[in-house]
């Protein structure tokens, strides 16, 4: 894990700020053992639930480098972690950046824990270059941003910008198999998170501006050999949940022509919701099932039911209804012929973001004064920003993916790309908090 470090320039320097590219490095590196999976051929595989112990131990990490740092650490109800560095006029809204360190089973070291240490160095390098910023800087540890434990993306961000109600939030069940039963008010309890929900939410314009630093998770940026993309846009994710029931038995015994197989169905199901996705002709509209629970989930056994979740994504949330409802005539005609019954839970469906042309402005200039190619570019993955948008204005900063892979454990980012992405950030949080 630790051999490529070896060959990593000890610094890349930039005009008034040196981001040191080893120290960041092996800070990812670090973080990426605090997994509960075996290393992979396959690359450095991670698997950091939130709340779990392996999740806990890197939050207790992270916490000791800030505070050797000097920040200021605070918590609130839901785990969410703000990093402060105190401005000369501590008064006005901070200037914020941040992302999130959870990953969901056998992803990479890269998505979020990038914007989390890779802020955590903008920081530092601000600082060693001897700048006071006028407003104050924050590094924020947003907690849950993946769905793994429960089904729900974004917890910690929702919950500040006020997208989710927190009685709902709390009485969330776990999603995995085995953790069904437990609640996320349980769950961050056992944590150590105590607290009313309803106090994490802060008020619009707490911030005065908002920037994340991620990994593409696209392969734009690498096709095009561009090393920057500048997010304008962030595409709104929607989740629903299909049962479809059928009728099942003796998979000898139960002839063909009686069967009202839920699998099969279901299978017409997933195979309209490609149709109607590919049916609109625009590359930001996405559709994925990504699960298939299949009951009673024998060889042996017709399957009576089954259950999918959806996940659906557009830049434009009308079309991304018409895509639905495309698929939802489609279930009529699969439930008349063969004989099956469907129910559509909706689990969220969150609006797209507009990122603020003033702080992509900001990023645009930082990156001609370093002499950057970048790229105005959409987010089809969406992001803690989404919701952050809520709050207050925000921008994101996007630096290439190896091959446009990620959640694996082959997901890769060079050294370079990384430290050209946080002198990108660490300008820009300077020019915003000098505002």
């Amino acid at each position: 894990m630790q051999t490529q470090i070896e060959n990593l320039p000890q610094r890349i320097e930039t005009s008034e700020v040196e981001i040191d590219a080893d120290r960041l490095m092996s800070e990812l590196h670090t973080l990426a053992t605090f997994t509960s999976i075996e290393p992979s051929s396959e690359g450095t595989a991670v698997t950091r639930v939130v709340f779990t112990a392996d999740d806990l131990r890197a939050r207790a990490w992270l916490k000791g480098i800030a505070e050797a740092e000097g920040l200021a650490v605070r918590e609130d109800a839901v785990g969410n972690t703000f990093f402060r560095w105190a401005g000369t006029e501590p008064e006005l809204p901070a200037v914020a950046t941040g992302s999130h360190i959870d990953a969901i089973p056998h992803a990479g070291m890269y998505d979020g824990t990038v914007g989390v240490l890779g802020g955590l160095e903008a920081i530092r390098a601000l600082k060693r270059s001897g700048a006071r910023p006028r407003r104050s800087i924050e590094l924020v540890l947003l907690t849950s941003e993946e769905p793994t434990r429960f089904g729900i993306g974004c917890l910690g961000s929702r919950l500040i910008s006020g997208t989710l109600d927190p009685e709902r939030a709390d009485a969330l069940h776990g999603a995995q198999r085995g953790a069904e039963a437990e609640t996320l008010a349980q769950v961050r309890a056992a944590a150590g998170f105590s607290g009313p929900l309803s106090g994490v939410r802060l008020p619009s314009g707490h911030y005065h501006a908002w920037v994340e630093l991620h990994i593409e998770q696209g392969p734009l940026l690498e096709r095009e050999g561009l090393p920057l993309g500048i997010v304008t846009h962030i595409a709104a994710p929607a989740g629903y949940r299909f049962v479809i029931e059928g009728f099942g038995g003796h998979a000898g015994a139960l002839l063909m022509p009686d069967r009202r197989d839920a699998l099969c169905a279901a299978a017409e199901l997933i195979l309209s919701i490609e149709r109607q996705a590919l049916a609109t002709g625009v590359i930001d509209t996405v559709a994925t099932v990504g699960t298939c629970d299949v009951y009673p989930g024998a060889v042996n056994s017709v399957p009576s039911r089954v259950t999918l979740q959806l996940d659906i994504r557009d830049t434009d949330p009308a079309r991304r209804e018409g895509v639905m409802e495309a698929v939802r005539r489609d279930v009529e005609a699969i439930r008349a012929r063969r004989g099956v019954r469907f129910s559509e839970t909706l689990v969220n469906a969150d609006e797209p973001a507009t990122c603020s042309p003033h702080i992509t402005g900001v990023i645009d200039e930082v990156s001609r004064d370093y002499g950057i190619a970048a790229k105005h570019v959409v987010s089809r993955a969406y992001h803690d920003s989404l919701f952050m948008a809520r709050l207050a204005p925000v921008a994101m900063i996007f630096i290439p993916c190896r091959g446009g892979v990620s959640h694996r454990p082959d997901e890769y980012a060079a050294p370079e790309d990384i430290a050209r992405g946080v002198a990108v950030l660490a300008r820009t949080l300077a020019s915003l908090s000098s505002q």
